[in-house]
């Protein structure tokens, strides 16, 4: 690895290649807590560009719309001018997709090599256009060795004189507080060998993160921390949701459980929130990344651990969508939910964002389609297009969602419904006039709380059969 001569100027020019979740917000609060450097955001893809030029961001996060409003066309540039941004750049951030491969040994695994193909893409480009010397930045979430790699790229693309320094500088932003989690990170990582180029990067975080809370490290511990706190805190959800199916079973309140174990300081509260599981574009892929190199590296077991992570999470579905079928039932003979409307509410993967990769409820609806119910489906973030075409690719070529009608709003959705069911932890839901919602129902009405948001008793009180995640049935008064 070469190094940064330790007499180059402060940081002013940085480019980020990648307009996507990472790299649109990550610029954005770099460029309010950095007015000195111009950030200059390029994409190939010319509507993604478009819309971050817009009135309309292509991502929703709370107070993002503001920060980049305030900030674009001062210090922040939004661009599909990739090469003219890249020569002028003294620091170049790659924030783009690392999809998982799905090609791996064992047919039953579900370890996922990541592609990097868009991140050697990135590495060839930076080459070819690079006239001056320039510290590459990895952002992407890329397997252990992934860095060097690129390094390797870079010096074998290089053109004569140029010099390239890498640094791993993974991002920890949780969607739908991203904006928060950028302002105020409990730690800012930068991994890499060469100490002038860490420092360079570090005195740009230093704007606003405290000097304690950015930790450097070598590039192969920085790369598989992140891999690590995405797996750990999936592991969390899963566990937690492996004891509500307990709780379930021998009447205890998953609630109370999560509480009396979180209370535990040397445990603690976070991620210990039962629901349908986990979603995102994160925590599938990067424990099948770690399940990949755990299995690469010949450690069967660790690979197994993993796998039971993943498992879980859809075992957590398989369990809800059951307990539909077996409540809501007709008792009439009829097979499924065959001439049943169930009201879907949330289908974003999480409250606080309009993603839906991964979302349980897409896996939820798409059960619920092939058992014969039609479905209205209300998301406060998420528009009806993303919706129909998450589920169509969820759904495969076994069931149609020519049953699903996508409203406006909740009231909508329930009118006319035999079952309410909860897939996203919006908190609108839990002021919703459920008095007035049981009058628009057939009868006899049934909720199914998928994360814990409504008040359950009186639910109860006013007639609704009601079953939420890790605790025992409840039937109206």
């Amino acid at each position: 690895m070469v190094h940064i001569s330790a007499s180059a100027d402060r940081i002013t020019n940085i480019c980020c290649i990648g307009a996507g979740y990472v790299g649109g917000p990550t610029c954005a609060v770099i460029a309010a807590k950095c007015p000195e450097i111009r950030i200059t955001v390029v994409d190939r893809d010319p509507a993604r560009i478009s819309a971050w030029n817009s009135d309309t961001l292509p991502v929703y996060e709370p107070g993002l719309d503001a920060l980049v409003k305030r900030q674009r066309n001062i210090n922040l540039v939004f661009s599909t001018d990739i090469d003219r941004a890249i020569d002028e750049a003294q620091l170049i951030f790659i924030a783009v997709n690392t999809p998982p491969m799905h090609h791996h040994t064992h047919v039953s695994s579900l370890g996922a090599k990541p592609d990097l193909s868009a991140v050697s893409d990135c590495a060839r480009r930076i080459a070819r256009v690079s006239l001056t010397d320039k510290i590459v930045v990895a952002k992407s979430t890329v397997p252990c060795g992934a860095c060097a790699t690129i390094a390797q790229m870079l010096r074998d693309n290089a053109q004569s004189g140029v010099r390239f320094s890498v640094l791993s500088n993974p991002e920890f932003l949780s969607e739908g507080t991203a904006v928060r989690d950028l302002l105020h990170p409990d730690r800012i990582l930068i991994g890499g060998d060469d100490m002038v180029a860490q420092d360079r990067l570090k005195a740009v975080y230093m704007h606003w993160v405290p000097e304690p809370n950015i930790l450097t490290m070598n590039m192969w511990s920085s790369e598989l921390a992140k891999l690590a706190s995405n797996a750990m805190l999936a592991q969390r959800v899963s566990s937690i949701n492996s004891i509500s199916a307990i709780c379930e079973a021998v009447g205890a309140n998953i609630s109370e459980v999560a509480a009396g174990c979180g209370s535990d300081s040397r445990i603690g509260s976070k991620f210990l929130r039962p629901s349908l599981g986990f979603g995102g574009s994160c925590f599938h892929k990067d424990i099948a990344s770690l399940i990949w190199l755990s299995e690469s590296l010949g450690l069967p077991e660790v690979a197994e651990y993993w796998h039971q992570v993943l498992a879980l999470n859809r075992f957590q579905i398989r369990r809800f969508v059951a307990r539909i079928l077996a409540d809501a039932s007709r008792g009439d003979g009829s097979s499924g939910l065959q001439g049943r409307r169930v009201a879907c509410l949330g289908f974003a993967f999480k409250e606080g964002t309009g993603d839906t990769r991964n979302t349980p409820a897409a896996d939820v609806c798409c059960e619920l389609l092939r058992n014969g119910a039609t479905l209205s489906v209300y998301d406060p973030k998420v528009s009806r297009h993303h919706i129909v075409d998450r589920l169509a690719a969820a759904a495969g070529t076994d069931c149609s969602v020519d049953s699903v009608t996508v409203c406006a709003d909740a009231y909508s959705a329930i009118a006319g419904s035999d079952i309410v069911v909860v897939l996203t932890a919006w908190s609108e839901f839990r002021v919703i006039d459920w008095e007035q919602a049981l009058k628009l129902m057939a009868k006899p009405a049934y909720v199914f709380d998928g994360q814990i948001v409504l008040d359950h008793d009186r639910l109860r009180q006013l007639g609704f059969n009601v079953f939420s995640i890790g605790h025992t049935h409840v039937t109206a008064q």
